[in-house]
């Protein structure tokens, strides 16, 4: 229940009252208040203050209530500025342990909405759909289905080397760009096809994965797109399980879904022609956001999860030749 402090109106009567000797009780009975609230106003006019005084007196200390106003150091600030500028979201500027901030995450979030930093360039919230939403287009076509992944993999949500995958495309749909990301250790791969075809995005992973020993990736889930109907090739040429989303489902991918968006803002915007950029380019904006710390990996980079690993992996395989 909200406490309303007394008027200047009440005050004044209180003050009356006092002089013609009124007991509390009977003062707290006319005005509706509490006993404590009248004789708190009696023992100021006690010391003798009138009723505009101690008016005053409650103003003067009203200032004094509330939060204390944040104030930031220019070290701070600046580095808080670059930082965000680099892609880190506020929660992992105030988790990672490097460089401490004197504020909570919640007083550095208030801040970015007071106007002190620019609140447009963190990731941006929302649904693409709403509640409720059922897809309307055709059923699925591909039989590896996601639900048999969890069959296969027993031990999948604690696995490294699951990948998901997904195409990002540029200008008038000339040209996509493969993304993948791992599961646990977040790491992000782009790759540019020569071309949006079938053909092209199966010899871009192929050739992708040569690089790495064989066995080190386990599985990789793609949505229902045309550009994967070669799957079975490049599953059987690498070794690896593909398996397909439902329709109109990218909740079942979902860390493949953010990472592209947060690539995508990071420097592929939907309007840009990818044929005009190198894949050094595109390859680069994956590598920044591999360097940026992630708060459900206990601040450590995507990338460090990932080749801690694959060391790992190397030092293990070497022994058992």
């Amino acid at each position: 229940m909200t406490y309303i402090h007394l008027t200047t109106d009440e005050l004044v009567l209180i003050e009356s009252y006092y002089y013609q000797n009124k007991k509390g009780t009977y003062i707290a009975k006319q005005l509706k208040r509490a006993k404590q609230t009248i004789y708190t106003v009696y023992k100021a006019f006690d010391e003798g203050l009138a009723a505009l005084n101690y008016y005053k007196r409650y103003k003067n200390n009203k200032k004094n209530c509330g939060r204390c106003p944040i104030s930031l150091s220019d070290n701070e600030t600046e580095y808080i500025k670059k930082k965000v500028v680099q892609g880190w979201t506020i929660d992992i500027i105030i988790g990672h342990a490097k460089f401490t901030i004197s504020c909570s995450l919640s007083a550095l979030y208030r801040l970015f909405k007071q106007g002190l930093f620019d609140l447009t360039v963190l990731p941006m919230k929302g649904k693409r759909k709403a509640n409720g939403y059922k897809e309307k287009r055709d059923k699925q076509a591909f039989k590896r289905t996601i639900h048999q992944r969890h069959k296969d993999y027993q031990l999948f949500n604690n696995e490294l080397c699951h990948l998901e995958g997904d195409t990002i495309v540029g200008k008038d749909h000339k040209i996509a760009v493969i993304t993948l990301v791992e599961r646990l250790s977040k790491v992000n791969i782009t790759l540019k096809p020569i071309g949006r075809r079938a053909i092209d995005i199966e010899n871009s992973l192929n050739n992708w994965f040569k690089k790495f020993p064989c066995y080190l990736f386990k599985s990789i889930t793609f949505d229902c797109g045309k550009e994967f109907s070669n799957w079975k090739s490049i599953s059987n040429l690498n070794d690896i399980d593909s398996y397909f989303a439902d329709p109109g489902t990218p909740s079942q991918r979902v860390l493949n879904e953010h990472s592209s968006s947060l690539l995508r803002k990071d420097g592929l915007p939907k309007q840009m022609d990818c044929n005009k950029v190198e894949e050094s380019f595109i390859q680069s904006i994956a590598s920044k956001r591999n360097n940026i710390p992630n708060k459900s990996l206990n601040y450590k980079t995507p990338l460090e999860v990932f080749l801690s690993y694959v060391i790992c992996h190397l030092y293990l395989g070497a022994r058992t030749i």
